[in-house]
């Protein structure tokens, strides 16, 4: 069964104010790096780019963070070499934070590049934190219990999230 949480319209108007956000917490910055957690993650920051790019002078650079989620420890990889992220803004993104677990490992991995401010950012936040990390920007906060999961959907027929 599934109960939809967020439509396609509601998940535009949230990209766009999140797209927003970003742009007033960086706006002294020249280039502003989405760093997306492979795959929904990155899709979102694919679409936070776009909104970002037509409302801001900031150059964004999109980087897709490769963490094994069954292993979070594992060595993490991503499409931009962490060079490319020095001293620019830096928004760790991904579509659902759960436990925590996988910002808490792409956070860890992206401390040992100096950038000039670091911020996180999701579509829905469950408010289940095994760790202690928040999103600075989001688009929905929501109390579930341990057995509801979120499912964030992103397709050529639109776009929508759901609770099962």
């Amino acid at each position: 069964m599934e109960n939809i949480i967020l439509t396609h319209n509601e998940i535009e108007h949230k990209i766009r104010r999140i797209a927003y956000q970003i742009y007033e917490t960086f706006v002294n910055e020249d280039t502003v790096v989405l760093a997306g957690i492979s795959s929904n993650g990155f899709v979102f920051a694919g679409k936070i780019a776009v909104v970002l790019q037509d409302i801001s002078p900031l150059k964004v650079l999109l980087c897709e963070v490769f963490i094994n989620k069954q292993q979070p420890s594992a060595p993490i990889k991503t499409s931009l070499p962490l060079g490319e992220c020095e001293n620019k803004g830096l928004v760790l993104v991904d579509d659902v934070l759960n436990s925590g677990t996988t910002l808490v490992y792409g956070v860890k991995h992206f401390l040992e590049v100096p950038v000039s401010k670091f911020k996180t950012a999701v579509l829905v936040d469950r408010n289940h934190k095994k760790y202690p990390v928040k999103a600075d920007f989001k688009g929905l906060s929501l109390s579930t219990s341990l057995l509801e999961h979120v499912q964030v959907v992103f397709s050529p027929q639109g776009d929508y999230a759901y609770l099962t």
